[in-house]
């Protein structure tokens, strides 16, 4: 029986891996199985963070414009108030933009909160 001379595909599979794994430190980068083992973990944690990221982004939109709102005696309501309010509004005013504005310009933001109370309130 003549010799058998094996495909490319799982060369070219463990390449991609090699690839992939380069960046790990120790044996995660250089022995197949656990660089295997730790792809599959790190895009866990990926996909799980990616969720993550978005829900701390949110708390800290959040935080910042309750800062703003709380911090300042010309505004006399707190962060859910005013969200209320903007949506009682129908502003298209998103949390990032407000917590962006609140930390950029103060005076913009409560020119912003004083129109949507001034407004409601009539």
């Amino acid at each position: 029986m003549t010799r058998v001379r094996r495909g490319y595909t799982a060369r070219r599979r463990r390449t991609k891996l090699r690839l992939f794994a380069s960046t790990f430190r120790g044996a995660h980068s250089r022995l197949t199985r656990t660089s295997t083992q730790q792809k599959m973990r790190a895009l866990v944690s990926a996909h799980r963070d990616r969720g993550r990221q978005k829900r701390n982004f949110r708390r800290l939109w959040i935080t910042r414009i309750n800062a703003v709102t709380r911090e300042n005696k010309r505004v006399f309501y707190s962060y859910s108030r005013l969200i209320h309010n903007l949506y009682r509004r129908q502003s298209l005013l998103n949390r990032k933009i407000l917590a962006q504005i609140a930390i950029s310009n103060k005076n913009c933001f409560y020119m912003i909160s004083n129109k949507i109370t001034e407004i409601l309130i009539k």
